[in-house]
């Protein structure tokens, strides 16, 4: 069990895709070839049982194609006690779709993971935070689905989104059709002019302890809690690779033996709960 002592309660959240949902990515870009040898299942029970030694609740993001493939996972991740969301059901960038497409694959989703698990959905993370300036009809989608919050805004620049607004949680209003939601941004530090992703992925891969705590308490002397975001892969060192440019075999493959020693860190040294508990969302409540 965790024993923190610093007093804000932080985001933790896992994005439950395979490695082989990788975004731009030729070698594995057809769902056809999928399933490629998997780590999902396996990588997951071990996420589900960290947490539970930790005594710590997260938010698992699962793509429906996950959750219909490996039926066992979203009940396993309900049964303990986590909130599920969804991840797409397809893992494709969301400004890349219509809204009509985005809509089939978002209920398609939705659905399979709600029946699974036994919970409402109520959050949305886009793949590759893909909601960007201009896909603010995304947010329409969302609520015409029911669901109250998303966590898909990334306050910095990204190579597959980026979307400017405040780095504390908000109520986005901006929506074409007028509805609030509301939005968990993701946790960017600053270090002088330069905003620096600190708490997710790669950059929790790449990064020295010591910066991701600085990173901590800078958004805590604001109040603000961080929004923690990982991946199976994440923890898997000898995962599967196939060829890819070689900055993104960079990205996709830094530090990954570093992770499982880091989440320790952080459970140790940090409060979390889920994406829903630190808005303070119940699935009876709506943004206002």
């Amino acid at each position: 069990m965790n024993h923190p002592t610093d007093t804000i309660t932080n985001a933790l959240s896992f994005d439950i895709e395979d490695w082989f949902h990788m975004v731009g990515i030729d070698a594995v870009a057809d769902p056809d070839t999928w399933p490629l040898p998997s780590i999902v299942v396996d990588q997951t029970e071990w996420i589900v049982q960290t947490l539970a030694e930790a005594d710590v609740k997260a938010t698992f993001f699962m793509l429906g194609w996950v959750a219909e493939r490996y039926p066992q996972l979203a009940r396993l991740i309900a049964d303990a006690g986590h909130e599920l969301g969804t991840h797409s059901y397809w893992h494709r960038k969301v400004y890349e779709l219509t809204p009509q497409q985005f809509h089939q694959d978002m209920k398609r989703s939705i659905d399979v993971i709600e029946s699974q698990s036994g919970q409402k959905v109520l959050g949305f993370r886009a793949p590759s935070f893909s909601i960007r300036p201009g896909t603010e009809w995304a947010f329409d989608v969302l609520a015409d689905l029911g669901l109250v919050y998303d966590t898909s805004l990334f306050p910095a620049r990204r190579g597959h989104g980026g979307y400017p607004c405040p780095p504390q949680p908000h109520v986005f209003r901006d929506a074409p059709g007028g509805r609030p939601i509301h939005e968990l941004p993701i946790s960017v530090m600053r270090i002088g002019p330069i905003k620096l992703p600190f708490s997710g992925g790669g950059y929790v891969r790449l990064l020295p302890g010591a910066v991701i705590r600085r990173g901590f308490s800078q958004l805590h002397k604001r109040g603000c809690p961080v929004v923690i975001y990982l991946h199976p892969r994440d923890f898997c060192p000898d995962c599967p690779r196939v060829p890819m440019p070689l900055h993104r075999r960079f990205k996709s493959y830094v530090g990954l033996g570093t992770t499982k020693r880091k989440l320790a860190m952080l459970l140790g040294r940090y409060r979390f709960d889920t994406c829903s508990s630190v808005l303070g969302i119940t699935s009876s409540r709506a943004a206002r």
